[in-house]
């Protein structure tokens, strides 16, 4: 069996974070192993509080799971401070693990901050260059780069300005932009791909980025190529929103344990 690790925030609500990835692991059967950022009291109507784990305590953490259960990918979700994403990025270097998917979380569903403002340099210096993929949505975007994004064109040259901050690839994610042909994510490897689904009227939203990324960390684990591995995860969590059952009174989550792509309807473009 393979393993994967998360280096994220708890999210005591079950829909994102460590909580998110760990069942979207087990749903591709991989091992899924954690290290823990930051400790968050939310639901599905928001955040009412979080506090940051030790930047030692967390680089314990990686350092325990990697020296004894070798993780074939990793990805990074909620990173909370300048400290926590030095040292995330010191044990991603130092460990030389190959499939390493960044998640820039800043934002939580409900629209409340999970990010101190200095650290937002530091991811954009220390661990865009070490990622396989960045997985911002178009919020995060802007943020990296500096610019609105808000449309096909802006988030095909947001995703080219990270790829050249060092990253392998991009997955732009549009679930944010309002576009006449439906949700498009917009991938960038040296070339574009784009993938557009039928947008969803629910509220089973939160936890969306974190499943994406533990997903594609998963397939990557798995031996599946990046674009496959991208194009597989869209679809799965399109499927996990189709499915999710209505949970709490705000943004619910999702269904973890839905089916693939046999459930999904995506179109891809160049």
């Amino acid at each position: 069996m393979e393993v994967a690790l998360t280096i994220a925030g708890s999210d005591s609500g079950g829909g994102a974070g460590i909580q998110a990835d760990l069942k979207t692991f087990y749903r591709f059967g991989v091992f899924g192993t954690s290290a823990i950022t930051a400790i968050t009291a939310q639901n599905t109507v928001g955040v009412m509080a979080w506090e940051a784990v030790s930047p030692d305590l967390v680089r314990a953490q990686i350092q325990a799971v990697v020296s004894d259960l070798h993780p074939a990918a990793v990805k990074s979700g909620m990173l909370a401070n300048r400290e926590i994403v030095e040292a995330v990025a010191d044990e991603i270097r130092e460990s030389r693990v190959s499939n390493y998917v960044l998640d820039p979380v800043m934002v939580a569903t409900s629209g409340d901050l999970l990010i101190e403002s200095e650290a937002v340099s530091a991811i954009r210096t220390h661990l865009v260059p070490l990622a396989t993929i960045v997985t911002p949505n178009a919020d995060e975007a802007a943020v990296l780069i500096g610019e609105r994004v808000d449309d096909e064109k802006s988030m095909r040259r947001a995703a080219e300005a990270i790829a050249a901050m060092g990253a392998r690839a991009v997955l732009l994610k549009g679930g944010h932009v309002h576009s006449s042909n439906g949700v498009i994510d917009v991938f960038f490897d040296g070339e574009f791909s784009v993938f557009t689904h039928p947008r969803i009227d629910t509220t089973s939203t939160h936890g969306t980025g974190c499943t994406l990324s533990a997903a594609i960390a998963a397939h990557l684990a798995l031996g599946v190529p990046l674009k496959s591995a991208v194009e597989k995860s869209i679809d799965y969590v399109h499927a996990a929103m189709l499915t999710a059952e209505k949970l709490g009174s705000g943004h619910g989550p999702l269904n973890h344990f839905a089916g693939g792509s046999s459930e999904t309807n995506s179109r891809t473009s160049a």
